[in-house]
Order: structure tokens, then sequence, then C-alpha cells
């Protein structure tokens, strides 16, 4: 019994170390994208060096499996919180943790975010601007993870859940999940192609949403079969060799062909390269970030919090550091180095308000 107590805890501070170097790679995917060429952010300066063709590197490659990976992490957490409480209960306590905060953003922090953009608008009332420019920023993928949990929650209420066993996981599995992921986003991004805006849901990227889903119910079987502790250490270093192979193979051949073939090759190398991303990170982290000590546990318990309110750091941030003339992978690095510590430290102001902990 002692044995098991220490795997589980070994299991739940490797994945809390992982969430906290998502939530960095969030942050640092929007300061990348705030100096690149990319400007789908509250406050961008656009590169005018080719530096920023760096950054837009960073973003494609971060972007083809970070919040793939947040979904996998959500659905690993989903059937185990279920388990411990009745349907109703289940529900009620995600819509709290998921729907406050979605709510907080969008109507308190989403209009300090856009003043610039009513600043612009000419002779519209900011209630107007406010509806016509509705849209819950980051916090869309909380909007879709609370309906990922629904889903989730109407399943469980039909049927039982599925029974715990270890059951190793076998790389034919691995191969079909990539084959099959890289065809399903293939012909979404036929009706969905890339660059596609859902308005009112503020959908950023709904051309990987085939993915999203995919590694949240990955997550929930991964939790099921005992695969994160049974991956072997092996799968680790193979995950990122991958990864690397299937870049340097499929990337250049995605971005020097054109129409159907390059969207198809685009759509295998991130299934790929997702997939093996996450397998080799997993298990490294396993490995080698299984305990925590009082500064992990810090940036853990405050890494949903950062994710909420990183905005408004970098928003402010980039205005202040706008006087800076710098090529943009330095303005980038500085605008990092501030906003990191920041965003823990703001983080934790806004935990010790009365009540916060409940939520966040």
């Amino acid at each position: 019994m002692p044995r098991m107590k220490a795997e589980t805890t070994t299991r739940l501070y490797a994945v809390d170390n992982l969430r906290i170097v998502l939530t960095a790679l969030v942050v640092t995917h929007h300061v990348a994208i705030t100096y690149g060429n990319l400007p789908l952010w509250y406050y961008v300066e656009p590169a005018k060096d080719p530096s920023g063709l760096l950054l837009d590197l960073l973003v494609m490659f971060n972007q083809a499996f970070f919040m793939g990976f947040f979904f996998l992490v959500s659905g690993y957490f989903t059937p185990g919180s279920r388990d411990r409480k009745s349907g109703g209960a289940f529900v009620r306590d995600r819509l709290l943790r998921l729907g406050v905060p979605l709510l907080v953003f969008v109507l308190l922090l989403r209009p300090l975010l856009n003043a610039a953009g009513y600043a612009e608008a000419d002779g519209m009332s900011y209630a107007e601007y406010y509806l016509r420019s509705w849209d819950p920023g980051p916090m869309w993928f909380v909007e879709v993870l609370i309906g990922f949990v629904l889903v989730y929650a109407a399943w469980r209420s039909r049927r039982q859940p599925m029974e715990a066993r270890v059951v190793p996981l076998r790389l034919s599995w691995v191969a079909a999940f990539v084959l099959g992921l890289a065809a399903v986003t293939f012909l979404w991004r036929i009706p969905v192609p890339t660059g596609t805006y859902v308005p009112v849901l503020g959908l950023p990227s709904p051309q990987y949403l085939p993915q999203y889903a995919a590694m949240f119910v990955l997550g929930c079987v991964a939790y099921r079969r005992g695969w994160f502790e049974t991956l072997p250490a092996r799968a680790g270093r193979a995950g990122l060799v991958a990864a690397g192979v299937v870049s340097v193979v499929l990337v250049p051949a995605a971005l020097t062909t054109t129409g159907a073939l390059s969207s198809a090759l685009m759509a295998l190398w991130e299934s790929a390269f997702a997939v093996s991303m996450i397998i080799g990170l997993t298990v490294l982290f396993r490995e080698r970030f299984g305990e925590q000590g009082p500064r992990g546990r810090f940036l853990s318990r405050h890494a949903f919090t950062v994710y909420i309110i990183h905005p408004l750091v970098l928003v402010g941030l980039g205005w202040g550091l706008r006087w800076l003339d710098a090529v943009a992978i330095v303005k980038f690095v500085i605008m990092l180095a501030l906003a990191l510590p920041l965003c823990w430290s703001l983080a934790y102001l806004v935990r010790s308000l009365p009540g916060a902990k409940k939520i966040l």
C-alpha cells in the first residue's frame, strides 16, 4: 500500500509540473505573437526585421501540440473527479471552477484589454462596441473544456464507467491514432480552413478542434488504462526523437507545396508532432520531474490563475516597453523575462482575495 501511495503522489506531482510548463508556454506563445507577424493579440508590434519569422515558427510549433496537451491533461483528471462525486455535484463543481473564471474574464478583464480598440471605434457607444467585439480571448480554452466536460457528464449518466485496468499502450495503437487524427483533421479543414474565426465563441484556432476533442478523450482513457504509469522510459526518448524527425521531413514538404497536398502534409505533421511531443514530455516529467518542493507547489497552485490574468500583464508590458527600439526577438526575450514572474506574482495576489481559492 505505501508503494501505491508513492506512485500516485509521483504521478500527480509530475502532471502538476507539466501544467506549470504548459502555462509558461501559453505566456511565451502570446509574447511571441505580440512581436511576430501574426496580429492576433490585444497588443501587437509587428516585426520589422527577419527575427520576427523565428517568433512565427515558435508559434507554429507550439500551436501544433500545447493546447492539445492541455486538453489531454484536463481529460486525464476528469474521470477521477466524476468518480468521487454524483453527476449533479460533478457538473456544479466544474461549472463553478470553470464558468466563474470565464465570466470574470469576459465581464471584468476584457473591457480593460479592449480599451485601445474602443478608442479607435468612431462614434460607437461602448455597449455597442462591447457586444460587437464579444470574445472570450484565451479563455476560449475554458469555454471548449466546459463543453467537453458536459458531454462527458452526459455520457457517464447513461452508462457505467470504463473498467480501470492497466493495458500497456501499443505502438500500433499510437500509429493508428496519429493517422486517424490526421485524416479527420484534413477533412475538418475543408469546411473550417486555417484562419477561420468563429464570432461570439471567439475560437482562434477552430481548425484544431479534432485534436482538442481527441486529446481530451485520450486523457480520459489514459487515466483508466494506466498509460501514464506504464509508458516505458524508452518511449520518452523515442517520442522526442520522432518529433524532430517528422518536423524535418514534413514541415518543409508542407510549406513548399500547395492545395490539398499541403493541407494533408500539415495535418499529418501536426498530429505526429503533437503525439510525439506529448509522449516524450510525459515520460520525461514522470522520470525526471516527479517531485515538488515549496517553489513547485507555489507555481502549480497559481498556474490556472496565471492562465486567466496573463493577458493583462502582457498588454501592460507591451505598452510599457513601447518606447524600446530593438529587434523583435530581443523585445520578446525582455518581455518574457518580465512577464513570467509578474504573472505568478499577480496570480498570488488574486488568489489571496477572500473566497478566491475555492474556485481558482
